[in-house]
């Protein structure tokens, strides 16, 4: 169930109508959301109704364990099997034909089968579900004592495909909250984010992708250098406007529920530096890989540099991995882990030195968007060769812009256009839509379901991140 398909807008009217009314009774709620959770797991395939529900419930167990525990060695093997519960997970039912195509050409054996693949990428559910007994650990807070409550959380089906990755800790005490209700302005809100977000997945995102992206990559050398250029810039603005318009509606889609998603993206094309690209992109995982990873790896307390930049570059490749079994995400995290540990290591040998004028912060925001876009050509290819294939063409400095088309250029210059504009007119925009009648918001979704209905000619397409 694709949150831009028209069945899910439809199971979130049902779950909408269902929760509030037994909002005064918090046990009744939280089995409405705990059921929608997993009714949504169930469309992509039936055994998650054995295998999320066991986990989660584990982790739970796990959980009143470490809020018990006085022990330290009884409170690591409690982490300790909780990591390996929810990493396990990922490894047997994501990444085994990966190890298993990896050990077979190590050895030149034939690798054996494995069949226990799931459509729909566990990785959001694990990194979620960790937080949870990780921070117990680290006595960041208390348990939840909700069975319900905590299932719900770390279940919660906006989240499921995509994120953001939301700390249980954070969500599971909104759910427990009783005597809430929807104010209008939150309704108003949550419904401009769903519509933004769909505008951004169908007009632009999609678009790009059917009329451009997806042809340059899968058979680069039909396509001259410079289409190629503007099919790899494109590709860029089409991961965003799909990411963050995902992240859109699953931010109004929860507040749609009183229930409050961390932000994800915040004009990350504008960073200075790669150490601020990461603070500006898939905000949720760059946190998760900070405190959960990076923070635990050993060296951090040596008075040498050399360790912080070994931790960042295995922090990333790890980062790149976890995206999906392919080298193409482990040579995208290897090249970002280089960049952070370059900028952390020019940072120690310089200071931190203030912005400069407006031609180096310029060249230093070129500099960095640049360095992301070809990156980017890793993550997007289906493997190396065909990197070194779309490289390769970039390389061949043939132009024509023969199958550049209008429509793909105007897209992509309002795409540009709409990433670098100021925050404070967006937020202005989304203040007058808050402010206006019902009927008038009303009108303006009725006015992108029939833009999206016009241009959008191919039906929902999966997100980009649904994969991982």
């Amino acid at each position: 169930m694709l949150l831009s398909s028209s069945i899910y807008f439809v199971f979130l009217a049902a779950v909408f109508l269902l929760y509030w009314p037994l909002q005064r009774w918090r046990a009744a709620s939280l089995a409405v959301l705990l059921f929608a959770n997993l009714f949504f797991y169930a469309r992509w395939d039936l055994n998650y109704l054995a295998l999320i529900p066991a986990a989660a419930f584990l982790d739970y167990c796990i959980g009143l364990g470490l809020g018990a525990a006085k022990s330290r060695l009884l409170r690591r093997g409690l982490v300790a099997s909780s990591m390996v519960l929810n990493l396990g997970l990922l490894a047997a039912f994501k990444y085994m034909p990966f190890f298993l195509g990896a050990w077979g050409a190590a050895t030149g054996a034939k690798p054996p089968e494995w069949h226990w693949v799931f459509p729909l990428g566990l990785s959001f559910y694990c990194f979620q579900s960790l937080t949870y007994t990780i921070d117990l650990y680290r006595r960041d807070g208390k348990p939840v004592r909700s069975l319900l409550a905590h299932m719900a959380s770390v279940t919660f089906f906006p989240t499921t495909l995509s994120g953001p990755i939301t700390r249980v800790l954070a969500l599971a005490p909104q759910m427990e909250k009783t005597g809430r209700a929807l104010s209008a302005e939150d309704g108003g809100r949550a419904f401009w984010r769903i519509g933004v977000g769909l505008l951004k997945k169908f007009l632009i995102a999609d678009y790009l992708a059917e009329n451009l992206v997806n042809r340059v990559f899968d058979t680069p050398g039909l396509y001259t250098g410079t289409e190629t250029a503007v099919a790899v810039y494109a590709y860029a603005v089409q991961l965003y406007y799909d990411f963050s318009g995902y992240t859109d509606i699953a931010i109004g889609s929860a507040l749609l529920l009183g229930l409050k998603l961390p932000e994800n993206f915040n004009r990350p094309y504008l960073a200075l530096n790669s150490s601020e690209f990461w603070r500006r992109w898939h905000i949720s995982l760059s946190n998760w890989l900070r405190d959960y990873l990076y923070f635990s790896l050993p060296g951090l307390r040596s008075r040498r540099r050399w360790p912080t930049y070994v931790n960042l570059f295995v922090t990333m490749l790890l980062g790149g991995l976890w995206h999906g079994a392919n080298w193409t995400f482990v040579v995208w995290g290897a090249l970002h882990g280089a960049a952070l540990a370059v900028h952390h290591g020019f940072r120690a040998a310089r200071g931190n030195p203030p912005p400069g004028g407006w031609a180096a912060r310029l060249g230093a925001r070129l500099l960095t968007a640049h360095f992301v876009i070809f990156a980017w050509i890793f993550f997007r290819a289906s493997s190396l060769d065909n990197a070194l294939e779309v490289l390769g063409r970039l390389a061949s400095m043939t132009v024509s812009f023969a199958n550049v088309s209008l429509p793909v250029a105007v897209v992509m210059a309002v795409g540009i256009a709409a990433h670098f504009l100021p925050k404070k007119y967006t937020e202005w925009c989304s203040a007058l839509y808050v402010r206006a009648p019902f009927y008038a918001q009303a009108a303006v979704l009725a006015l992108v379901v029939l833009a999206i209905e016009y241009v959008a000619i191919t039906g929902a397409a999966p997100f980009l991140y649904t994969q991982f």
